[in-house]
């Protein structure tokens, strides 16, 4: 089956996936969810080849190679690398996350395949990045989470470092490759040439440490362990009450006076512990408990709804069964349905950004390894006997 764009968006590109495991399958889904020819290119079954996210059939990796096509080649043999070459020569991205020095012992590397596509834009993910002393470690989300400091203000002060809950160095990594692949096919609009871009986990990682970062390099504040409570807003965190927990943020002089009468303790206005924000933080724990006490009074749902009536934001903690009851995740339409050849109907969810001309879908469900081989290899212009000495010779 030809290719399915999932969006008109990005339908022009051919994308050549030669990733595995999460940060590079997250930058090529991004691009196949807004309409790009996403070819992904895996070793053949008489290959050894364990499938990671959880094998071909699980959930994970359903959701990761959505709206792709899958051809499989041995890259071990000649023929192998020189069908990939050919795929490459017409594509406009290759997204790849080898060990940095596979791809140039491959001669798949950006310079090597540069003369025969000038215009190709190369995106490398690693975990460290391409150069320096630990370029060549391999590279796991956890080990970026501790190195880019996100574990050491993540948990309960005194617990030790804790990781999230998410593999968010990898995600991080795939989702700011696919914004740098998207700038470079920009950028070449005015100059007609395709170029190498390359970020890593550990790179995404302490750019998302975001405010933490400047509060060290401008202030030269080590933050440390918050817990559930905001680090310098305050009352800002997750609160008991009387039937479970829920988030509560207080941001400013204007909402802390909305908070307190919602709250039914106006006084503590112009209580001198808590009357400004430096009085709050020297006394954050007496103030929470205090606030824990009176939320108690009521179940959460009574004070969701009263806070944001009072433009003070609150909200539930949801369960991931939660999550999909909640009306406005519904509202939003963020659940996609699709049929997979293999599996029948999926729900998966779909982009996070509307775009309301040209909006992202499931176009077509995660192939199974290889299921697109022999028309990817006809649209190249090989002959049914090249495709079965091919076959024959276990190149694909």
């Amino acid at each position: 089956m030809p290719h399915m764009p999932a969006s008109s968006a990005l339908a022009r590109y051919r994308v050549i996936d030669l990733t595995q495991v999460r940060a590079g399958p997250t930058a090529c889904r991004q691009l196949a969810d807004w309409g790009a020819d996403v070819i992904q290119v895996q070793m053949p079954d008489h290959m050894r080849g364990d499938d990671t996210l959880g094998g071909q059939d699980g959930s994970d990796y359903q959701y990761t190679h959505r709206n792709k096509r899958s051809i499989t080649l041995d890259l071990k043999q000649a023929e192998g690398i020189a069908t990939l070459k050919r795929l490459i020569a017409g594509a406009d991205v290759v997204v790849e996350n080898f060990r940095p020095d596979v791809k140039f012992r491959l001669g798949i590397d950006y310079e090597t395949l540069l003369p025969d596509n000038p215009r190709l834009v190369y995106a490398s993910i690693s975990g460290f990045g391409q150069t320096g002393p630990l370029a060549t470690r391999p590279g796991f989300d956890q080990i970026a989470q501790g190195m880019g400091g996100l574990m050491s203000v993540t948990g309960i002060p005194g617990d030790g470092p804790m990781r999230v809950g998410i593999p968010i160095a990898d995600l991080c990594a795939g989702i700011f490759a696919a914004q740098g692949i998207l700038v470079a096919l920009l950028e070449r609009e005015s100059s007609g040439r395709g170029q190498w871009l390359h970020t890593s986990l550990l790179e995404s990682m302490v750019y998302m440490m975001d405010f933490q970062t400047s509060r060290f390099l401008i202030d030269g504040d080590v933050a440390t362990q918050a817990g559930n409570y905001h680090p310098t807003s305050i009352p800002t965190g997750v609160y008991k009450a009387r039937d479970g927990y829920m988030n509560i943020a207080v941001f400013g002089s204007k909402i802390w006076e909305r908070f307190c009468t919602i709250l039914g303790a106006p006084e503590w206005v112009t209580d001198t512990r808590y009357q400004d924000k430096q009085g709050r933080s020297v006394n954050r724990d007496t103030l929470n408990a205090e606030i824990n006490r009176r939320l108690a009074l009521h179940d959460r749902s009574h004070w969701v709804e009263q806070f944001n009536a009072g433009g003070v934001a609150c909200g539930l903690i949801n369960n991931m069964g939660e999550v999909f009851e909640e009306p406005q995740i519904q509202h939003l339409g963020m659940v996609k349905d699709v049929v997979s050849k293999w599996q029948g109907p999926q729900r998966l969810v779909g982009q996070p950004v509307q775009l309301e001309r040209t909006p992202s879908t499931v176009a077509r469900a995660a192939p199974r390894r290889g299921e697109h081989s022999e028309e990817i290899l006809l649209e190249l212009g090989l002959s049914q006997d090249d495709l079965a000495r091919m076959k024959t010779t276990g190149v694909y």
